[in-house]
């Protein structure tokens, strides 16, 4: 039975997320060319996602020697299972890879651009902070005001908020049609789109299921009986699916221009 103070901010959320899940952008990717416009974008999504994870991970487990027991058995349990697949699982080829680097491989083999997304990871490695390497970029403003906000929540906000964010604000919300949308170009561009496509239904898969349920359960166990808690984590849920919003908006302006 799924706890009650999860169905409550789930029922919040439902002001917030037709807005996303109907959006404008996904009936009007209708080619090629947009597809990887969109793909350009989205790329910062993923990374930044994976960069809130390995957030919780070392919020919640001990990632440091010596080591030593933190928080609950329980809630190291679920993160060190999402991380896990997240981190290493498997592309079509049953090959072990993390979904960012899956999703590289998509962006690649439909021909979109991955230079910023690549030119961002050599500034981090070269020692630049995640605000220096975006201000040396090029890149649009949503991109930067979406990435921004969730370091801010990785810096700034407590792992229970942390944990609300990547569970109700940071789910990539693919609707139906988007993939019926993907299915009916890769009739058109079937070698172009092959891993875009295995990623999607190994996201939704995955992701839509299995981790989503530890999520909530890692949400539920943090936040506990503390109605505090629950406010904050249902507002900077909230929060993170309007910058979304946003991010999507910015997307729509380009690829009407397409």
């Amino acid at each position: 039975m799924q706890n009650e103070n999860i169905i409550r901010l789930k029922k919040q959320l439902e002001e917030v997320r037709p807005s996303l899940v109907e959006h404008a952008l996904y009936h009007s990717l209708e080619n090629l060319q947009q597809l990887q416009l969109f793909t350009g974008y989205h790329v910062f999504a993923v990374w930044d996602f994976m960069s809130l994870l390995k957030s919780l991970q070392q919020k919640l487990t001990c990632t440091s020697l010596p080591w030593m027991p933190v928080g609950s058995a329980n809630t190291r349990y679920l993160i060190n299972e999402i991380v896990l697949g997240e981190e290493s699982d498997v592309d079509e080829a049953g090959k072990r890879t993390s979904h960012f680097e899956l999703y590289l491989a998509a962006m690649e083999k439909m021909g979109a651009d991955t230079t910023a997304i690549r030119q961002l990871l050599l500034y981090l490695q070269n020692g630049a902070t995640v605000q220096q390497a975006m201000e040396s970029l090029q890149l649009p403003v949503a991109i930067k005001d979406f990435v921004g906000y969730t370091f801010h929540i990785i810096e700034k906000a407590p792992v229970h908020v942390q944990a609300a964010v990547f569970t109700f604000g940071r789910e990539d919300l693919i609707p139906d049609m988007f993939m019926g949308l993907v299915k009916d170009l890769s009739i058109h561009y079937p070698e172009q789109l092959s891993v875009f496509r295995y990623y999607l239904e190994r996201h939704i898969e995955v992701d839509g299921d299995h981790h989503s349920h530890l999520a909530m359960e890692m949400v539920a166990e943090l936040c506990g009986e503390d109605a505090l808690k629950w406010e904050q984590a249902t507002e900077a849920a909230i929060s993170s699916l309007k910058h979304r919003k946003k991010l999507w908006d910015a997307v729509l302006g380009q690829v009407a221009a397409v």
